[in-house]
């Protein structure tokens, strides 16, 4: 997986995309993430980027030429076209199944980072497949957005974590949320891990880590909950399962307190 990113800050963004386990798997080889300074594709001495917008108003907008050469370069460095994203808030919202898809389909993305009041129409409509939106918010550039993005994708090519259940059973992957996680010592300010994940039985371990997912995205997630698909509970032990997350998760909703221990 190649991405590379046009920013007129790629010193902040290749301090992040370097450390860490994107840094090392990119020294393992396993994926590649370069920064492009937009400024140096500028044709004045001023290094300019962006323009007073046509029609008026407040604020700049930046130039389809320096980005055009930027875009371009790295085309013809790649040796092809990239599926190009911009990073806008006019974009379809960013999930774990669109960072899926775009790992499944593409071996290169160009991210495309916007600033001031956004970019030249015309760059978007001659050069960019898709917009990408992280939320119902707006940031003051695209290299946030275009980091989290990065990472999402990167994070599931294979080498780049050390096993496949480190992304498959994280929330999202399957619709649900991730169930709680507890790290040594076993009693914290007097609270206590719950005893099934100290009993080293898996198959309970198993059966509470499922149930606390389902009851997490229940209460805090109903959104993600309405699209879970219950028919993949199959077996009579997978439906009882079900059936007692809905009742715990009842009882939490109404205050009182959840019926026997959850590590049973």
């Amino acid at each position: 997986m190649r991405i590379d990113i046009l920013t007129l800050f790629p010193d902040a963004v290749d301090a992040m995309m370097h450390a860490s386990i994107l840094g090392r798997a990119q020294e393992r080889g396993c994926i590649t993430i370069r920064t492009h300074q937009i400024r140096s594709f500028t044709t004045n001495k001023q290094m300019q980027v962006d323009d007073y917008p046509y029609g008026g108003g407040r604020g700049a907008v930046m130039q389809a030429d320096p980005l055009y050469r930027c875009w371009a370069h790295v085309c013809e460095e790649a040796g092809s076209r990239g599926h190009t994203i911009y990073l806008s808030p006019c974009g379809r919202t960013f999930t774990q199944s669109v960072a899926r898809k775009l790992k499944e389909t593409y071996d290169h993305l160009i991210l495309v980072c916007g600033h001031y009041e956004g970019i030249d129409q015309r760059f978007i409509d001659e050069c960019v497949d898709e917009e990408i939106s992280m939320g119902d918010f707006v940031v003051t550039g695209g290299e946030i957005p275009a980091m989290a993005l990065a990472d999402a994708v990167c994070r599931m090519v294979p080498g780049v974590l050390p096993d496949e259940e480190c992304f498959t059973e994280e929330s999202h992957w399957n619709g649900l949320l991730e169930y709680p996680q507890y790290s040594r010592p076993d009693e914290w300010h007097g609270r206590r891990v719950p005893d099934v994940l100290l009993s080293g039985h898996h198959g309970n371990v198993e059966k509470w880590r499922r149930k606390q997912s389902y009851i997490r995205t229940m209460l805090r997630r109903p959104d993600l909950w309405a699209q879970f698909d219950e028919s993949v509970c199959k077996t009579k032990g997978e439906r009882r399962l079900l059936a007692e997350a809905k009742a715990e998760a009842e009882a939490l909703r109404a205050g009182a307190e959840p019926s026997p221990a959850d590590d049973q």
